[in-house]
């Protein structure tokens, strides 16, 4: 619920952008308007926050830093430089210590939620180039609009290069077992790879959509890399 009201207050804050970089959305189509955007994430962000508490403290904290980390990002940190890449990066490995905290296995999730950071951190740089156009007449001061296409391939280049270096520690130190290692080698490093050549042989919009689809999808095979690492 707090991730669709965090989706929700994005379209709100990035009418302007949306309507270059992303016209299909709900608010630049014409199918909803900002101030239902508004109240949707309001909606949700209450609902979320209210869930958690079924959960416990830890998680309320955690659900309540979520929302406003969310609402801090959709208007303002998404117009700065950098930061606004480490938000996402760092919500998206919340998730999984979210879910440490529910069960009381933090330790555990650690791996993931760094495996997590570094995935969406090296994305969301590749959609920040992809989003050159409408960002720069929206106002926002992206890295790709501060220091160039090249160097952002590079920023994303070296936080996938760590990621990969990284998913073989845990098989190494044998906490992971052999299967999660086949799996995330063949179904996310080479992946990884083959986004970057791709990317840097061809950096226009389109191609660097069709790449960030293909990262989408690659998170499952990254999840369920992890679940068949520790069965």
């Amino acid at each position: 619920m707090i991730t669709a009201g965090a989706n929700s207050i994005n379209d709100y804050f990035d009418v302007e952008s949306d309507r270059i970089n992303k016209p299909y959305r709900p608010i630049p189509s014409g199918i909803a308007t900002r101030t239902s955007a508004k109240w949707t994430a309001f909606v949700l962000y209450i609902g979320g926050i209210n869930a958690s508490l079924f959960v416990n403290r830890k998680a309320f904290y955690i659900a309540v830093a979520a929302v406003l980390l969310t609402y801090i990002y959709s208007a303002w940190l998404k117009k700065t430089l950098f930061w606004g890449n480490l938000t996402v990066a760092s919500l998206t490995s919340l998730t999984f210590i979210y879910g440490g905290v529910a069960v009381g296995r933090v330790k555990e999730s650690l791996i993931p939620a760094l495996f997590s950071f570094f995935f969406h951190f090296g994305r969301e740089v590749l959609k920040d180039i992809e989003d050159m156009e409408g960002d720069s007449k929206a106002g926002l001061r992206t890295f790709p609009l501060r220091y160039g296409v090249e160097a952002s391939l590079k920023l994303a280049g070296f936080s996938f290069g760590l990621l990969i270096i990284f998913t073989f520690l845990p098989f190494l130190y044998e906490l992971y077992n052999i299967v999660y290692l086949v799996v995330v080698l063949v179904g996310v490093d080479l992946v990884l790879v083959y986004t970057m050549i791709s990317a840097r042989r061809n950096s226009d919009s389109v191609n660097l959509k069709r790449l960030n689809t293909i990262l989408k999808a690659d998170m499952l095979i990254g999840l369920t890399s992890i679940y068949l690492g520790t069965i």
